[in-house]
């Protein structure tokens, strides 16, 4: 399988929007959605909000995104297509992870 990276980026998405967001997946069921090995959130310089994600192939994307999709909708926030990008190269980093 090839891995993916995604990402999103919406001038109108918030930081309560994506922890809104992240509580539905949440409950939904999903909190660690299959075929997502990595995961970042985080406020655009620009403004809005950006989501940068390495997902395991394609299929496991387009999968997480019949439970994300109906999700983003409900917000009610113009969230643009995502950027899909085939990966050249992925490290995992071992050890200690942390929060920011």
């Amino acid at each position: 399988m090839e891995k993916i990276v995604v990402v999103f980026n919406s001038p109108e998405f918030t930081s309560k929007d994506y922890d809104h967001s992240w509580d539905e997946i949440r409950a939904a069921g999903h909190a660690n959605p299959k075929g997502l090995l990595s995961h970042v959130g985080f406020a655009s310089p620009d403004g809005g909000w950006m989501v940068v994600d390495v997902w395991e192939s394609g299929q496991a994307f387009a999968e997480f995104g019949k439970i994300l999709l109906p999700i983003i909708q409900k917000a009610g926030v113009n969230f643009p297509e995502p950027k899909v990008i085939p990966v050249h190269y992925f490290y995992q980093a071992q050890g200690e992870h942390e929060l920011a």
